[in-house]
């Protein structure tokens, strides 16, 4: 993990519900690896992702939408 403070983006499919997925686009283009967290708890751990995989996870996300 990096210790560098990130700046965290809630996905679009996140609604009003607080039930959301975040990750940060700004490392992610520097860096070429995707964090993701649950927003509900921002302290929590960090998922980092390689692109491949951050593509893979939004896609089935997407395939997957209810």
């Amino acid at each position: 993990m990096t210790t560098e403070p990130l700046n965290w983006t809630k996905s679009s499919y996140s609604g009003n519900g607080g039930t959301c997925v975040e990750w940060a686009p700004e490392h992610a283009s520097t860096h070429g690896v995707v964090p993701v967290r649950d927003s509900k708890l921002s302290d929590g751990p960090v998922l980092m992702l390689s692109s491949d995989a951050f593509t893979g996870l939004v896609t089935l996300a997407r395939s997957t939408d209810t």
